[in-house]
């Protein structure tokens, strides 16, 4: 096979130590060890393979990763032609034969062009696709605090654009960031819920920021302690000796999703562990949340242990206990269920069988919390939709037994729980893979109009299906089954209500169910859980009495099968929205997408607040500094508080400005639209390193075609970027003639080192020290030596760290 030990991207160059090589990569020393060592010796490899008479073939796993690949080694010298060429083939290592030299990207880089090697939370990524930006929201600059993204602008500075964002600030002042530096901006998510401008260059940001940074710290040692108490915890460890576990997987009748497989992975290895669980499942409506809930109460049932399933509604408890009964056939499991819908003597004979334990698996209510339950040997609680429960009705349920599993699955978490998984207070799991064949919903806000509400019934029901109609109170129902009458008087109208009996409402969801009935009006109890795949149109009355979660649950119960779903969301043009309910609507109308159960999430976050973490009040830090600075700065002080430090210490992340005589700009004819040139911008600010950026430059070209020369500017200038903030540049000017460097002051260059390193540039450099500048004079006619002269001057400045 073929040796390339020696292209290791962090083997130590010539005269260095390992240690020197471990401490340039870890302060992100971008082509100190990577392009300086790495492809100037990929390079020689090749053409000593050429001059040995074999041909080079340069496989890689995409067409971007290619080209890529391609022209960082025609920098170093390489001709490619019949006997050098790249080609995509999904190897994972090469091979060496006589006459063919068989080299992969992961040979040769030690991981993939096509992927980023440093992983990101799955968390952290979908909250990064929700900052993207658009104009006229509000933004929180590290420095400066909140302003208002008005818009982008091309500033043409020397005759080169550079594109910049522009923000305004309170009394109509003005500041433009460049787009390189986009990683100093975070959105403020609250705007409308009283976001306040701050002052450029006031001082009432920094004091505000400095105060919540102080109450974060004790906030993370609250965290902490929580923590500490969970890990204190014991539960049973639960696993399953013999193969009754892999027959009821067998069971499932469907592919597991990658994100479902990796949550069951992740519910099963909290189990088998002796550490009491509180993991949160969040998945969009019907993307198999259940089955993995009908995994973990498997394998908790099957060692030998009871497990209880609390779902918020009667309907969805006995759609659950159906669930259970078909997928636990054959197994010797028993299961029982305990709700409204139940007659009292079965229900007592239910309590009496969970408190011998001959019931294996209790689904049911809020009827679950009744003093009169006592199980045998409880492990494992299940907790359904657990947004619609209160704070003390989900602390009683952990009372239930101190050292119990607690499995969480919602489709919207509350704000609360949402802030307490991306904190690390809870384990968190995301399923964000739709089902094989799953059409997004297709939404409509609109003001009620008779004319297209029958145009939508009466297509469904000429396709053979069934609609929704939602009212928010049973008041309504009347007048709208009137209305449905003379709108629709072809279609059977089915009405049904939380105060209704429970015989009455469970016979009129079986008929319904059935297909007896064309509509069924209701009001929210259709909300939770209820699985009826022939069900596709939605219309909800008065939509904006509901909350944002009730809105997306409720556009759930819809697009469960292969048909395309619509949902319209009405509400009285007569009557003037709020705030808060044209927020609403908007943000379901936008989020029509599969998986934006975590993005609305989110967006409630913005809209209501996280709330104090550690109380019941809906109120907290975050509408004084925005949630994104908010949650970074609490993960700050989490690590603070673990390392036991007095103060949190954030990144520095000044944006230093570079000037280099470059166009720094993203096309339009390379990416069209604004708002995704805008997100491309603030993912290239946030790349780290040379790795990174040779990772989005290949995803770049698979996405949008070859890279122009503009946008590879603006990596090269992203490069440059991280080289200044390690070293500690506030400001580099390059010309034909040389360079002017301004030091940043957490510079922590040793002062007799930089004298000594200038001592050494035989007259082509010299400090100012009046200014804290170091010149540099060297002949930079061209601008590709330009880039490469300051990078190499940078790197030489890291060394003397």
């Amino acid at each position: 096979g073929l040796n390339v030990t020696d292209l290791s991207p962090f083997a130590p160059p010539p005269g260095q130590s390992d240690a020197g090589a471990r401490k340039a990569r870890d302060f992100g020393d971008v082509r100190a060890t990577a392009t300086n060592d790495l492809y100037p010796a990929v390079a020689t490899h090749i053409n000593a393979l050429k001059a040995a008479g074999k041909k080079v073939v340069l496989a890689c796993y995409s067409d971007g990763s290619c080209e890529r690949l391609k022209s960082l080694l025609t920098e170093q010298g390489v001709k490619f032609d019949h006997r050098i060429v790249t080609e995509t083939l999904a190897l994972e290592h090469g091979f060496d034969a006589p006459q063919l030299a068989v080299l992969t990207e992961q040979d040769l880089l030690g991981d993939r062009l096509a992927r980023i090697g440093k992983k990101k939370k799955k968390s952290d990524a979908f909250l990064f696709e929700l900052s993207q930006l658009h104009e006229g929201d509000y933004v929180v600059h590290d420095e400066h605090g909140i302003g208002q993204f008005e818009k982008l602008e091309t500033l043409v500075i020397d005759y080169v654009p550079h594109d910049c964002l522009k923000l305004v600030y309170a009394g109509g002042d003005k500041l433009y960031v460049p787009v390189e530096n986009l990683d100093v901006l975070s959105r403020y998510g609250s705007a409308e819920a009283g976001a306040v401008l701050d002052k450029l260059g006031g001082l009432a940001w920094q004091a505000r920021k400095a105060r919540v940074k102080r109450d974060l710290l004790a906030l993370a040692q609250h965290l902490l302690d929580i923590a500490a108490q969970r890990i204190l915890r014991t539960g049973a460890a639960i696993h399953v000796n013999d193969n009754s576990y892999e027959r009821f997987v067998a069971g499932f009748p469907y592919p597991e999703t990658e994100d479902q497989q990796k949550a069951i992975d992740d519910v099963l290895a909290d189990l088998d562990t002796d550490r009491a669980m509180d993991r949160l499942v969040c998945g969009d409506v019907g993307f198999g949340k259940t089955e993995v809930a009908l995994r973990a109460a498997a394998m908790t049932a099957l060692a030998g242990y009871q497990v209880a399933v609390i779902a918020p509604t009667t309907l969805l408890a006995r759609q659950h206990y159906q669930n259970f009964q078909k997928r636990f056939n054959g197994f010797p499991i028993r299961i029982g269920m305990l709700s409204r819908l139940v007659a009292p003597r079965e229900a007592e004979r239910t309590r009496e069988e969970a408190a011998s334990g001959d019931v294996n698996i209790l689904i049911g209510t809020h009827a679950l919390l009744s003093e009169k339950i006592r199980f045998s040997n409880l492990a494992l609680m299940i907790v359904d939709e657990e947004q619609k429960f209160g704070v003390k009705q989900k602390e009683k349920l952990k009372a239930l037994k101190e050292n119990i599993h607690v499995l969480t699955l919602t489709a919207t978490p509350i704000p609360r729980t949402l802030q307490m998984a991306l904190s690390g207070v809870r384990e968190l799991s995301l399923i964000t893979t739709a089902p094989i064949d799953r059409l997004a919903v297709k939404t409509f806000v609109l003001p009620f109009d008779p004319v297209i509400i029958r145009d939508a019934l009466m297509r469904e029901h000429y396709r053979g299906g069934q609609s929704f109609y939602v009212c928010p109170r049973i008041s309504d129902l009347e007048d709208v089954r009137d209305a449905l009458k003379e709108i629709v008087p072809e279609l059977k109208v089915m009405v049904a209500h939380g105060q209704m009996a429970p015989d009455e409402v469970e016979e009129k969801m079986a008929a319904f169910y059935e297909g007896a009935f064309d509509i069924l009006l209701s009001t929210t109890i259709v909300e939770s859980g209820l699985d009826i795949p022939n069900a596709n149109t939605l219309v909800i009355h008065r939509a904006e009495m509901f909350g944002l979660s009730q809105l997306y649950q409720l556009r759930g119960r819809v697009g469960r099968s292969k048909q395309r779903a619509y949902a319209y969301l009405t509400f009285d043009e007569n009557k003037r929205l709020t705030k808060g309910a044209e927020q609403r609507l908007q943000a379901i109308e936008k989020l029509d997408t599969l998986g934006a159960g975590f993005q609305l999430a989110s967006h409630d976050l913005d809209i209501r607040g996280a709330g104090n973490l550690l109380g019941e009040e809906q109120s907290g830090h975050i509408k004084e500094i925005g949630v994104e600075l908010y949650q970074q700065m609490l993960e700050e002080a989490v690590a603070a508080a673990k390392s036991g430090a007095k103060e949190v210490t954030s990144p520095d992340l000044w944006a230093p400005q570079i000037n280099l005589g470059m166009a720094v700009v993203i096309p339009e004819g390379y990416i069209a639209d604004l708002n995704l040139r805008l997100s491309i911008y603030r993912r290239i600010a946030a790349l780290n390193d040379r790795a990174e950026i040779d990772a989005f430059a290949a995803e770049l070209i698979d996405r949008f075609g070859p890279l122009p020369k503009d946008v590879d500017n603006l990596l090269d200038l992203v490069e440059i970027k991280q080289l200044c903030r390690l070293v500690g540049v506030a400001k580099v000017d390059a010309g034909p003639k040389g360079a002017v460097i301004a030091m940043h002051p957490s510079s922590k260059i040793d002062i007799g080192k930089l004298v000594a390193y200038i001592g050494k540039q035989t007259g082509t450099a010299k400090i100012r020290p009046d200014d804290q500048k170091i010149v540099f004079m060297r002949a930079w006619d061209e601008l590709p030596q330009r880039v490469k002269g300051v990078h190499r001057v940078l790197g030489e400045l890291a060394g003397l760290l």
